[in-house]
């Protein structure tokens, strides 16, 4: 590369060494840039004028977001991936054994390699801003930090709070750091670079933080570190059900530097990190991390701009409304009214978000100034008052198709010509909605996922003609509230509740053969999604459920026919969750499953078939489901695929979402194992004419 990463001024006797990655909007590093600052170095150190040193980014609002994820697929063999943790522990290496001090100057994100660089300085100071955020989140893509993160994190902040900020990803905010001991300041941006400055001409300054008791008598002696891991290793096992290997790597790792030192440590890091790199798991977790970040790239849809995003306007203070109200106010940073029928709902949206904001004041994630300043972007109002401005309205109230009508109709007579209509729908179709609408290219559905706080994925879904304008807008306050939107067709169930249903139903098909509540959930949850099919649908609703399985029998055919099941749990007043009795009893006494409903269905419980059967049926249908899906154009591609299944229903991201599930096990031999159920269950597993056709053509989906 012909033009310079580093560069180099002095002033003042300190020198510093600026990282500015050309054309890139934030600097992430690559193994090609480690002989550009060696040489840097060597000039230093033949300069004896400089007497410290600050490192620090070019870009505004970024330091470093970590290492360069492509450079990963160019690994052929484990050899070539330990051969890139070995360069990167060799160029920390360097750093850390200058003679002269080296202070770390952070603004923005401070990630991954970028968090190992600043690790190998002298001292850290960072920026008090909300954007800076300190963090080795690489367990996330299945890997461990491989530039000497394991060695020097637990000795810069204790074992425990390393190990729980590498085993989950957790980033610290910049308070949070300097509370830990990762950074030795913490100052506002605008003195950022004297801080570090004036810090490296005192020399190198110890490390900082203090541990606690609890910490120092855990960590001191062998026993401690012994329960420390132990323990860890148990709560990860627990979590991960064995599906993700870079976690329990990563405790071998740190508990090899603990006791058999630092080198050691560093060795073992490498032969970790190359082999991580050739697990499918990683593979697969690095695929949703491209695909994610390709969609975030995309802000135009077919070519058009989004309008202008000042107000939005919510319909409904339920549930649902109340929680789009609160990530557009907190996370969109937008003013929101909300319109309720009467003050109870608007009371109700306003309590939502005072208590997840509370949340947050109490985790030390926001002060009690910030969440005021938050809550008072939202409002309320009976009627249409405050609307006139709205540049986007979501309505969020029940599923009946002419209320939805006449929210369009008042929204359109009391909005401006540009108000995008957003109806937050799971089964009606759009264009129905649509009908009768004075400007119909402004509605659309923006279909969020409950609870709207936590699930990342919201659904899309214009109608014929819907403007490619409004699906823009739309796009961009789904991303200003912090969610990851896909496009996808305005056809029954749209995408993830036409995947979900046929597992779902076919979870229920268990339950009536005579399959415990409990085994089908643990069948599941081991298979690698985060809850059970049953307890999902005690959280969504079973009423829900029961709405949306006729209309994808009517619309899509018989193999979609729900289990009688939900007619008799209806009968007999089970709605799941929300009113303490569906299939598991909500009790004082945790959650076990209702022995009446077993009496109510006529079934008795008794374990027959292995787990791995059991989510095989359910995850195969949701497989060939997910490729008539495609096939038929409800979603643009297979990378949209994978990310609404793994953000919208959990599907496990070890496996990196359903096509490229497919696509790693091979078309042939998913369809052969659907055959093989198809003999064993019946012909509602057997595989789609466009999978088989793909496969005797010897294509893929990736």
């Amino acid at each position: 590369m012909s033009e310079h990463i580093f560069s180099l001024r002095l002033d003042d006797g300190i020198g510093i060494i600026t990282l500015d990655v050309p054309g890139e909007r934030m600097n992430t590093l690559r193994e090609s840039f480690a002989g550009e600052l060696r040489a840097l170095l060597a000039e230093i150190r033949q300069d004896p004028a400089i007497t410290g040193l600050v490192l620090r980014s070019g870009k505004p609002g970024s330091f470093i977001a970590g290492a360069d994820v492509r450079m990963l697929d160019d690994c052929q063999t484990i050899e070539q991936a330990m051969a890139l943790s070995r360069a990167g522990q060799a160029l920390c290496n360097e750093l850390e054994a200058l003679d002269i001090p080296l202070i770390a100057a952070i603004h923005g994100p401070c990630l991954g390699g970028g968090l190992e660089l600043a690790l190998a300085c002298h001292g850290r100071v960072c920026s008090d801003d909300d954007i800076t955020r300190l963090g080795l989140p690489e367990v996330q893509l299945g890997l461990i930090p491989g530039s000497g993160g394991t060695q020097r994190l637990p000795h810069q902040v204790g074992l425990v709070r390393a190990l729980d900020m590498m085993l989950t990803g957790k980033q610290l905010r910049p308070k949070q750091a300097l509370k830990a001991g990762l950074v030795n300041d913490c100052v506002p941006e605008s003195i950022l670079l004297n801080t570090a400055m004036t810090m490296a001409k005192q020399g190198k300054p110890a490390r900082s933080g203090a541990r606690n008791f609890k910490s120092l008598m855990l960590e001191g002696n062998p026993l401690g570190r012994k329960l420390v891991f132990d323990r860890a290793l148990s709560t990860l096992r627990r979590k991960s059900r064995g599906n993700y290997p870079a976690p329990e790597k990563l405790l071998e790792v740190v508990r090899t530097g603990c006791e058999q030192g630092k080198q050691a440590g560093l060795e073992a890091e490498a032969a970790a990190f190359g082999e991580l790199v050739m697990t499918p798991e990683s593979a697969a977790l690095r695929h949703l991390f491209f695909a994610t970040t390709a969609l975030k790239k995309e802000t135009r849809y077919q070519g058009a701009e989004p309008d202008p995003l000042n107000r939005v306007g919510v319909l409904g203070g339920g549930l649902m409304g109340g929680g789009i109200a609160c990530v557009t106010a907190t996370r969109a940073g937008l003013p929101v009214r909300i319109k309720d029928i009467n003050h109870k709902g608007i009371n109700q949206a306003m309590a939502t978000a005072h208590r997840l904001l509370s949340d947050k004041v109490k985790k030390g994630q926001l002060s009690r100034a910030e969440m005021h300043q938050q809550l008072a972007r939202l409002t309320g109002t009976l009627d249409y008052r405050g609307f006139e401005r709205a540049d986007v309205v979501v309505e969020a109230v029940f599923e009946d198709l002419e209320v939805k009508r006449r929210m369009v109709k008042e929204v359109q007579t009391h909005c401006p010509a540009h108000t995008v209509f957003a109806s937050n729908t799971s089964s009606l179709p759009i264009h129905h909605i649509a009908e009768g609408a004075k400007r119909p290219e402004r509605v659309l559905g923006l279909h969020y996922f409950s609870p709207v706080e936590k699930m990342p994925l919201a659904e899309i879904i214009p109608h014929a003609g819907t403007s490619p304008e409004a699906v823009a807008t739309a796009l961009k306050l789904a991303r200003a509230q912090g969610k990851t939107p896909i496009v996808v067709k305005d056809s029954a169930g749209f995408y993830v509740n036409r995947i979900l249903a046929p597992y779902i139903n076919e979870a229920v098909r268990l339950l009536l053969e005579g399959e415990p509540i409990e085994a089908i959930d643990r069948a599941l949850v081991d298979y690698g999604f985060p809850v059970g099919p049953i307890t999902l649908l005690d959280e969504v609703g079973i009423d829900v459920a029961a709405k949306i399985a006729p209309v994808l029998e009517r619309e899509l055919g018989d193999r979609f026919r729900a289990p009688a099941a939900f007619g008799r749990l209806l009968d007999d007043n089970r709605l799941g969750k929300k009113n303490g009795r569906g299939f598991y009893a909500f009790n004082k006494k945790g959650k076990p499953a209702d022995p009446d409903l077993y009496r109510l269905l006529g079934v008795v419980p008794r374990a027959r078939l292995p787990a791995q059967d059991m989510a095989e049926r359910c995850v195969l249908l949701m497989l060939n489901e997910a490729a008539l899906a495609l096939e038929e154009g409800v979603v643009a591609s297979s990378r949209d695929g994978d990310i609404g299944a793994v953000f919208g229903i959990g599907f496990p991201p070890f496996a990196g979402g359903p096509f490229h599930y497919m696509h790693q096990q091979g078309l042939e031999t998913v369809i052969a194992k659907m055959e093989e159920y198809s003999r064993k269950y019946g012909e509602r597993f057997t595989p789609c004419e466009s999978l088989r056709q793909m496969a005797e053509r010897g294509e893929s989906y990736y």
